[in-house]
């Protein structure tokens, strides 16, 4: 592709991910029920918990409605432009589409990543100090620690936005990846990008580091009060609880880090990499904390077997 000097580019072409030509159909079909099922799975995630009123009253099961919102909204952003990869064609997308697609995929995956703190938080507080439980964690506490966090998560994907897309770009416009995001973008800029690298790196640093840490906090403090309870049924409930949130969390975070917060390279391992936060995790969110929820599965069972009933509750 040669560089047109002078010219700001008006649209950018996704090269998407490599893929043998005789399995375009399949890669198709795979990612379109990947896709219809992350949207009815974490649609009927959150209808149970807003049905529900044992649900709705309770903070762990408020972030659990407001994850299955955003994971819906990752998938939906990414998801089917991925798709898009596997059709015949020039895959273009409008420069505006390309800000707006970087803009809410950073947004919704910093927001999902507070959230993942505040539900560890959650857990610590219901498990390390279940008496004094009911008045550290209300309802409306955590109503407000969630509008903060889709606050914090909205000024971050600004600014990320703002960082990629104030440089001039001139061409070429293959963007060597499956969807706009900041390494590959920044890659096409007729500037110098060092100080975008080093504030997207120092920025998303900070973000993914102090949740992770403060996760990881938590998770000391609840494995230590933990292996003080005296039965291995108490004991076997506790960690039960923690299980699902624990494996989301490790699928969300070692891919995050393995794109962001290493040199910069452009190996065909990131988009792999990518596929688990954008793609992957969504999908299995709803099936991990279904499966091994029992009210979240007791719930699903009244609502599914007495509609009217649950709407009536």
């Amino acid at each position: 592709m040669e560089r047109v000097n002078n010219t700001l580019l008006t649209a950018f072409i996704l090269t998407g991910i490599p893929y043998p030509l005789r399995l375009r159909t399949l890669f198709f079909v795979f990612f379109l029920l990947i896709y219809i099922l992350t949207q009815l799975g974490n649609l009927l995630i959150f209808i149970t918990v807003w049905a529900d009123p044992r649900l709705h009253a309770r903070p762990m099961y408020i972030f659990l409605g407001v994850l299955s919102v955003i994971d819906m909204g990752i998938s939906s952003i990414i998801v089917p432009r991925l798709m898009m990869n596997f059709t015949l064609g020039v895959k273009s997308i409008p420069f505006g589409g390309c800000v707006a697609q970087l803009y809410f995929y950073h947004f919704l995956g910093s927001t999902q990543c507070f959230l993942y703190t505040l539900m560890a938080y959650d857990r610590y507080l219901a498990i390390c100090q279940p008496l004094r439980y009911p008045v550290l964690m209300t309802a409306k506490l955590s109503a407000l620690l969630v509008a903060g966090a889709w606050v914090a998560g909205s000024i971050h994907g600004a600014l990320q936005a703002i960082l990629t897309f104030h440089l001039p770009y001139c061409g070429p416009n293959q963007v060597d990846y499956f969807f706009c995001d900041i390494p590959a973008v920044l890659r096409l800029a007729c500037a110098d990008t060092t100080v975008n690298e080093l504030v997207t790196f120092v920025d998303i640093g900070v973000v993914v580091a102090s949740c992770f840490f403060l996760i990881l906090l938590s998770y000391i403090q609840i494995i230590q009060a933990i292996l003080r309870i005296h039965t291995a049924d108490g004991r076997r409930r506790a960690f039960s609880t923690c299980g699902a949130h624990v494996t989301v969390v490790t699928m969300y975070y070692v891919p995050c880090a393995f794109i962001y917060l290493r040199p910069e390279t452009n190996s065909p391992l990131d988009g792999a990499a990518a596929l688990f936060p954008t793609a992957i995790t969504p999908f299995l969110n709803p099936l991990i904390y279904t499966l091994r929820n029992q009210e979240v599965k007791l719930a699903l069972k009244t609502m599914l077997r007495s509609p009217r009933t649950m709407s009536e509750v």
